[in-house]
């Protein structure tokens, strides 16, 4: 105060007049808030030793909108608060004295209206909501960076209810419109909640929706991949005229599904049918089940000899009673062809799989 005062001496009249103005102002003020601080002690004394609100002085209020406040609240373990930073701010208060004042009245703030927490959760907390606007951001966020802006305690947050206490505790008209206006803007806040709440349910349940189909496609996806890579085959199958390539590239896959045996029934076996046969795995035996007028003129004894020696074991069967072309593979799965091996792609012909229940009665018949 005396270097305040010397310095007004040294100044012109006017302006040391008004700086010392101001010095006794705020000095005035400072004596005026210590008094009222004692008093309420020696209230608090005089009552039973039980402390008492303490008077702390509110700046006007009337730029608080429910949009400020709106954008002040966040959600912190599951439960809508407001930061002691952000309330000191509407309250127009200093955050160490609203501090004060509630450590001073602790027997009123249970864990249920008032809490510590960490700086963690409050960055995730004002990150989450930061994304809306800009000015949505806690002061607990864009606080200085000079000297003194560096906060040393965990910051307290209060819900709903600890905000009404709060104003009660700061007792004063100012503390308890801003109050209230807090709290309309909670209720305001469930209200929006509530309302879309239908909506979200909905967008929930087209999200499951959405995961399932995806899932699905997924496995239909992998289902065509492996066929093309020589996996799982398609049911049936179309050739087209003119698609040699195509229906030999089929066929050689086909035949190597089989890991132990392989049974063709074709009336009109040549050596091209010989030539998709030893395409085959290693271990799988090959059983030819043809007519009388093919074995002697393309499976014959020098034929199957040749074939063994490279791709053992193959071993062919005569008969007369089949009309149309099927392969088994393992004695599990059965094919139809439309036209024999050697003649696929040729012209317009189908492959299809079938029910395995029919392979007895073919073995029983060969």
């Amino acid at each position: 105060m005396g270097t305040r005062v010397l310095f007004c001496l040294m100044s012109p009249w006017g302006t040391g007049k008004r700086i010392l103005h101001s010095a006794c102002c705020g000095m005035k003020e400072r004596v005026s808030m210590d008094t009222m601080a004692r008093e309420g002690a020696r209230e608090g004394t005089r009552g039973g030793g039980t402390s008492t609100p303490l008077p702390i002085p509110v700046k006007a209020t009337g730029w608080v909108t429910e949009d400020k406040i709106r954008s002040r609240i966040f959600t912190i373990r599951g439960v809508q608060v407001m930061l002691d930073r952000d309330l000191a701010v509407l309250y127009g208060v200093e955050t160490r004295a609203l501090n004060q004042a509630v450590k001073r009245n602790a027997d009123r703030f249970p864990t249920d209206l008032a809490f510590q927490v960490d700086f963690g959760e409050v960055t995730e907390a004002v990150g989450r909501s930061a994304s809306a606007t800009e000015g949505s951001r806690s002061q607990f966020v864009t606080m200085n960076k000079g000297r003194g802006g560096n906060i040393k305690y965990r910051p307290y947050a209060f819900t709903e209810h600890g905000i009404l206490m709060l104003a009660s505790v700061l007792r004063s008209p100012e503390a308890t419109q801003v109050g209230l206006g807090i709290v309309r803007a909670f209720v305001a806040m469930r209200k929006a909640l509530a309302s879309v709440a239908p909506i979200l349910t909905r967008l929930e349940a087209a999200e499951r929706r959405q995961i399932a189909d995806q899932s699905r496609n997924e496995e239909r996806f992998d289902t065509i991949f492996r066929a093309m890579d020589g996996g799982e085959f398609p049911p049936q199958k179309v050739f087209f005229e003119g698609k040699h390539y195509d229906a030999w590239s089929f066929a050689r896959k086909l035949v190597r599904r089989a890991a132990q045996s392989i049974l063709l029934v074709d009336g009109y076996c040549d050596d091209t049918t010989l030539d998709i046969l030893a395409q085959k795995r290693g271990g799988a035996d090959v059983t030819v089940a043809t007519s009388q007028k093919a074995a002697s003129r393309f499976l014959t004894r020098t034929a199957i000899d040749k074939f063994n020696k490279q791709n053992p074991t193959l071993s062919v069967r005569t008969t007369g009673v089949f009309h149309d072309r099927f392969l088994i593979l393992d004695g599990k799965e059965l094919y139809h062809f439309g036209a024999s091996l050697k003649d696929l792609g040729r012209l317009y012909c189908a492959v299809s799989k079938m029910d395995a229940g029919f392979i007895p009665s073919i073995l029983a018949r060969i």
